[in-house]
């Protein structure tokens, strides 16, 4: 399947993943743009695989959704610099008819500059770009195969303040092109050559599918920690008979608080809850397998570990979400809801204590004591 028939047709996988980034989008620019103002700099989206636009059914894939939040936002729409970019000409053609029948489009203060060029690891050394390089931005990198992708272009994103980068892991293709000579040197410059060769050797020996998944993915995700992306996160989508990943897409930040928002957002886009836990992943036969998080951990798990983990300390509730939850599929609402079950048995001291809140809240500054372990 060619990157233009990809867009033949909207999918509902290509839809959430649409809403992903989008609503990610919203959300990032919202916290950055009052922090922007303050060094009197703009904002900046990058999608350097931007696709046409729309699909054949006429949905609006991600540029026309990011474009229409910076229109109805007056900051956003003051302050946005946008740069899309896809290799394919018609593409290119055929976004920037749509991007010109958006209604209101002329409200923007900096019209959306399209570009037509290779991806690669230099291309942010063309001028479009160096206007912008010290700006706070959000990439969007999505290939449909791997070509293009490096470890070092997602660095190279990351670099500056305010900068999140959210790109497509094409899991399937990835993992036939690891033992493929002929994409070797894709496949060295996605996970680093030392890196890559590792891989390869782990996976050699393998015969659980699910196995060679996690070890695939746990080595994109060291590669993305030694960057600097100290909080990714990854989304997982299924084929249609739910039982092979297809592909991944990836958040990438410096920032604690860009990977919590992201998490909120990836949970109310999974496609199955167990317990009020998310499962993280898009699958339309709702099956779904273990990736980065241990997802066998669900709520009774999470009530032994914080009991465990915070024996004789007393901590808010907002300390104890921000000291455990990285690398765990809890949301904020879990753990409150956790913490409120624990004091209503009786098992931690909560101040100010139920009697004293509204019913069935347990806010962010409650004070939690933990029992010593006897």
């Amino acid at each position: 399947m060619t990157s233009s028939s990809f867009f033949e047709e909207s999918t509902e996988q290509s839809q959430v993943k649409a809403n992903i980034v989008a609503k990610y989008f919203e959300a990032w620019a919202k916290v950055i743009i009052p922090r922007a103002k303050k060094r009197g700099c703009d904002i900046a989206y990058i999608d350097l695989f931007s696709g046409p636009g729309l699909y054949q059914d006429g949905s609006k894939s991600t540029p026309l959704l990011i474009l229409e939040r910076a229109i109805s936002h007056p900051d956003m729409s003051e302050m946005l610099i946008t740069v899309f970019n896809d290799k394919d000409v018609n593409n290119i053609k055929s976004l920037e008819s749509s991007i010109n029948s958006l209604s209101n489009i002329i409200n923007l203060n900096h019209h959306p500059v399209l570009l037509n060029k290779e991806v690669g690891e230099e291309i942010f050394k063309l001028k479009e770009f160096q206007t912008i390089s010290s700006i706070p931005t959000l990439f969007f990198i999505d290939p449909w195969g791997y070509k293009g992708l490096s470890i070092n272009l997602i660095a190279s994103t990351i670099i500056n303040w305010g900068c999140d980068c959210i790109f497509f892991f094409n899991y399937n293709r990835i993992n036939m092109g690891l033992n493929n000579k002929a994409v070797e040197e894709h496949m060295d410059s996605l996970f680093s050559k030392e890196r890559a060769d590792i891989l390869r050797n782990k996976l050699q020996s393998m015969q659980s599918s699910s196995e060679r998944e996690f070890t695939i993915l746990e080595t994109i995700y060291q590669g993305l920690q030694e960057i600097g992306g100290k909080y990714s996160l990854p989304f997982t989508f299924k084929n249609k008979q739910g039982n092979r990943t297809s592909h991944h897409l990836f958040f990438v930040s410096k920032n604690v608080l860009g990977y919590k928002i992201m998490k909120e957002i990836m949970a109310k886009e999974s496609s199955t809850k167990q317990q009020g836990v998310a499962s993280f992943d898009y699958n339309p036969a709702t099956v779904r397998q273990p990736l980065l998080f241990d997802y066998s951990q669900l709520l009774e798990q999470l009530e032994n570990k914080l009991m465990d983990e915070f024996a004789g300390q007393t901590l808010t509730m907002k300390q104890i979400y921000e000291q455990h939850h990285i690398g765990k599929p809890y949301i904020e609402k879990n753990y409150k809801n956790i913490l409120l079950k624990l004091e209503n048995e009786g098992k931690i001291i909560a101040k100010p204590s139920k009697l004293e809140r509204r019913k069935n809240t347990f806010g962010d500054n409650v004070l939690v004591t933990f029992p010593q372990i006897q």
